[in-house]
């Protein structure tokens, strides 16, 4: 069995549906929550699933020698990281020891509409605005480059005109609840394209 540590940032819809999925299966199981917001829901959604969790502060998450993350993953003996609202960038340090191992969720269908500052309603305001007719979610791989890993896997969903940033957010969500879990599956049973 895999260990899986999720890094979160906000409420973590995404962090509880990964954890859900994962539960009494033999696949994986998640071992920890990082969050670098001490006032994130996905401190109390992890304590509600029984996952511990721990609140690191931006000078242990963005150092170019992050010790104490890295000494917390060594102990948990985590194998995959995977990125559920994260908003910090993953470390070089973090990057090169997880090399192909730490996944991310982005709101848009990359390359469009990503890089730094491109996370949650921006990424959608900004759909809305170019006047796009689709948008989606991008499964990808992390690397030292904001949104610019190997894409795993990618699905769209219609906009109208009249769509608001508020209701492509909503379709979008709709897509990351019902693949991010199962491609991340995938991934770590071998059959996603590495």
């Amino acid at each position: 069995m895999k260990n899986i540590a999720i890094f979160a940032s906000g409420s973590g819809s995404n962090a509880q549906n990964i954890i859900q999925h994962f539960n009494g299966g033999n696949i994986a199981q998640v071992k920890h929550i990082i969050c670098s917001n001490p006032k994130a829901y996905v401190l109390e959604r992890a304590a509600a699933l029984g996952v511990p969790a721990t609140v690191m502060g931006k000078g242990d998450l963005t150092s170019d020698t992050p010790y104490a993350l890295m000494q917390l993953l060594e102990a948990d003996a985590i194998d995959y990281i995977i990125l559920a609202g994260y908003l910090q960038k993953i470390p070089a340090a973090l990057t090169a020891a997880y090399a192909g191992r730490i996944i991310n969720i982005h709101p848009a269908l990359l390359p469009k509409f990503g890089g730094k500052g491109m996370y949650g309603i921006h990424v959608h305001r900004a759909v809305v605005a170019a006047g796009e007719k689709l948008s989606g979610i991008t499964i990808h791989l992390v690397d030292a480059i904001y949104d610019n890993g190997k894409i795993l896997f990618q699905a769209q969903c219609p906009l109208t005109p009249l769509d608001t940033p508020e209701d492509v957010a909503a379709k979008v969500q709709a897509l990351e609840q019902q693949h991010y879990p199962a491609v991340i599956e995938q991934y770590i049973k071998g059959n996603v394209s590495r």
